[in-house]
């Protein structure tokens, strides 16, 4: 019996027959998922190989958000052993898909509506922290596969040490931030589009972990998938760092200090999106990744350029791209 032939049995046994079963999406996983339509009725099933994928982080985390009224999926029944899971279903166009009609300006700003309220009211005891490690451990992807593999660079003596310690400096920087619940993954393929009064459901939060406030923030406006203007980036950030500050949740007053953590906090997420696309291309032939990395390169030159503590970083990447193109 193949995997496919176990999950609709599966499907069939709790909503019996007359089932139209499709594919709905895949992610950068081994996670895939599945429309199932029945008499005017859709719902969500995702298929995770237990071998490959541990459901378990996907349903705790889920099941504490829809308690606390962030729009997650509902569940409606699990299969731990096999790997599925029976969800409610919010359609399948994603914020990317709604830019054109809808425009950033409107479903960026909702996005940060729904942000706002995880970060005053989600605050799990049992999800794990942001710390040193994994932050060092995800920037580790950049030298790893971006630089070694993709661009076939090899750093001398010094541009090594210089890389580690910038590392270690961006590091302090994301741990000293006020710390708040993160969804590690917010930007606009993970937000789905239900209709202008509705914010925005979410999904792939299974990686949520306790860490720097900007995390997501990074996430959402310097998003891999999608360039907003600089303009509307800053103006966006203003309008949550007031809020962030009316809800206690910052202290500081300045708001130049609380961009630098952003930026800073951009650095080490874009070293580890390098990456991560390259390994999803090389390792597990997603080759459709490597049609975003000129925009976070980009995203990771100006920042780097912004701050001269981060210019030996800034040199190694233009050594790289002018290298190897």
């Amino acid at each position: 019996m193949t995997r496919y032939d176990l999950l609709t049995n599966w499907i069939a046994r709790l909503l019996g027959d007359k089932l139209l079963i499709e594919p709905a999406s895949s992610d950068a996983s081994f996670r895939r998922y599945f429309r199932v339509r029945k008499k005017g009725q859709s719902y969500i099933v995702m298929d995770a190989p237990p071998d490959k994928e541990d459901i378990s982080s996907f349903v705790v985390i889920g099941k504490q958000l829809f308690k606390d009224n962030i729009k997650v999926p509902d569940f409606f029944d699990i299969s731990s052993p096999d790997g599925f899971i029976l969800m409610s279903d919010f359609g399948s166009t994603t914020y990317r898909d709604a830019l054109n009609l809808h425009g950033p300006a409107y479903l960026y700003g909702s996005a940060l509506n729904s942000l706002l309220g995880m970060q005053k009211n989600c605050h799990y005891q049992n999800i794990p922290t942001y710390s040193a490690a994994l932050l060092v451990g995800e920037m580790a992807l950049f030298k790893e596969w971006y630089l070694s593999k993709h661009k076939k660079t090899i750093l001398n003596d010094k541009e090594n040490r210089s890389l580690e310690e910038i590392i270690q400096l961006i590091v302090s920087s994301n741990l000293d931030q006020p710390q708040s619940f993160v969804h590690r993954d917010f930007h606009s393929r993970n937000l789905m589009f239900i209709d202008r009064n509705t914010g925005p459901g979410i999904i792939d939060f299974q990686d949520a972990v306790n860490g720097p406030i900007t995390y997501d923030l990074v996430s959402l406006l310097k998003d891999a998938y999608y360039e907003l203007e600089e303009d509307m980036v800053i103006d966006l950030l203003v309008r949550h760092w007031e809020k962030l500050k009316e809800a206690n949740l910052i202290k500081s007053n300045d708001f130049s200090d609380f961009y630098k953590s952003f930026e800073w906090m951009g650095v080490q997420r874009h070293m580890k999106i390098l990456g991560i696309f390259v390994r999803l291309s090389i390792r597990d032939g997603k080759d459709q990744y490597l049609e975003d990395i000129n925009l976070v390169e980009k995203y990771l030159i100006g920042a780097t350029k912004r701050y001269s503590e981060l210019f030996p970083l800034r040199n190694i990447l233009m050594k790289a791209m002018e290298s190897h193109g």
